[in-house]
């Protein structure tokens, strides 16, 4: 998969894309991670990219020139998802990380100052993401999270292929609890059930948990599940 970011603070990613599985997933050849500064791709000596509102403004607004020669000449003829970093975009969701990791191939669009151009969202982008209901100061911090969220769904990048598949949303609901050694600390003891090695009986104990965290934390995520009849009773009894 290819990834390209356009920012204006390029710098910002070189921690965040050098380290971890990030660094790993292109070090295995799953990813290759771009990040391009939209100032090479101004016309005038001073790198000029934002330009006061038309009618007037409070704030600078980002320049359409720069933006579509950048993503042209990234793009070369191909039509890769085109992705603006916006809070009026689509809330980001798992299940949108793993549409997105079918791609092949992704350009971010990072935006500052006061907003796009409405062109670039008109004639230049395929999708508008917001990574929350708040406001950044750029849209680079939402770039790294859809890159790491992404990511780490390719084949090969997690150390077990199947990590991520109970991971909270992608199966639309919180993850159950998870627990390791020592079986007993400081009296704060593993569920029996962990270490009764029955693992139909694991697997209906984690479900359960993950319908009751669900619940007492997202319950708005269950409005749309579709339960089973032994999941509605279960959280029947939760409810009581």
């Amino acid at each position: 998969m290819n990834i390209h970011v356009l920012s204006l603070f390029p710098d910002m990613f070189s921690g965040v894309f050098g380290s971890s599985i990030l660094k790993k997933a292109q070090d295995k050849g799953a990813v290759t991670l771009q990040v391009t500064d939209i100032r090479e791709f101004a016309y005038d000596k001073h790198r000029q990219v934002d330009d006061y509102p038309y009618g007037g403004s409070a704030g600078m607004v980002l320049k359409p020139e720069p933006m579509f020669e950048a993503v042209e000449k990234i793009a070369a003829g191909r039509q890769p998802r085109v992705v603006l970093l916006c809070p009026q975009g689509e809330r980001y969701t798992q299940q949108k990380a793993e549409e997105f990791a079918r791609e092949e191939e992704l350009i971010l669009l990072c935006g500052h100052y006061e907003g796009y151009d409405e062109r670039i969202r008109e004639y230049l982008v395929t999708d508008e993401i917001s990574i929350g209901d708040y406001v950044l100061t750029g849209g680079e911090i939402g770039a790294m999270t859809i890159v790491d969220s992404v990511v780490r769904l390719l084949p090969g990048v997690l150390g077990q292929e199947a990590s991520h598949v109970n991971d909270s949303f992608s199966t639309g609901l919180l993850e159950h609890p998870h627990y390791t050694r020592p079986a007993d600390f400081r009296g704060m003891k593993v569920p029996d059930i962990l270490l009764s090695g029955h693992h139909a009986n694991i697997e209906k104990w984690r479900e359960q948990q993950s319908l009751k965290r669900t619940y007492e934390r997202r319950p708005d995520l269950l409005e749309n599940y579709p339960l089973t009849d032994e999941q509605r009773a279960y959280l029947a009894t939760l409810k009581k």
